[in-house]
């Protein structure tokens, strides 16, 4: 997996631009990711690529699109130091991974490093120096959310096996 690494406080309008929310789909939000930031984004980011951040990742207005747009790119995760709480929640509401690290990672890892991130045990490789990082694994609850592929598909899948009322 494929790091793209970014700064401190990128807010969702860097994510996403206002001018591109005129969709729900992932796929066309994608197109669009950090197209005034790093406008390269769309057309070489792959299936699995992974970006790191600096603080406080997500911050600005509470747009669902932000995370969507991710997740329509291939994003298999985004680890931070930190989240804007509403992006951290929205992130996990849709199935997109975040994880916080707050170890010397961000300043380790550099754009284009391969990383490993294994959710159960909490740890992520970095491939090319043979490092290992440790975070705290999300709650199961939340790791039964992603595996299901967001809260919506969450609840319809409990739906179907009889788990939930009407």
């Amino acid at each position: 997996m494929r790091v793209w690494k970014f700064g401190n406080d990128i807010d969702t309008d860097q994510i996403i631009p206002a001018e591109y929310l005129t969709t729900g789909d992932a796929k066309e939000l994608a197109k669009h990711a950090f197209a005034k930031v790093r406008p390269e984004f769309s057309e070489e980011v792959q299936e699995g690529d992974i970006i790191v951040a600096g603080a406080n990742f997500g911050c600005g207005s509470s747009r669902e699109h932000a995370p969507r747009a991710l997740l329509g790119a291939g994003i298999r995760a985004v680890i931070a130091k930190s989240f804007a709480r509403i992006f951290f929640r929205n992130a996990i509401n849709i199935g997109l991974p975040v994880i916080e690290v707050e170890s010397d990672f961000y300043e380790r890892i550099e754009d284009g490093d391969e990383l490993k991130i294994s959710f159960d045990t909490g740890v992520i490789t970095d491939l090319k120096r043979g490092v290992e990082y440790r975070f705290k694994p999300l709650p199961e609850f939340m790791q039964q959310l992603l595996a299901s592929g967001g809260l919506i598909a969450y609840i319809k899948s409990r739906r179907a096996r009889g788990m939930v009322e009407r």
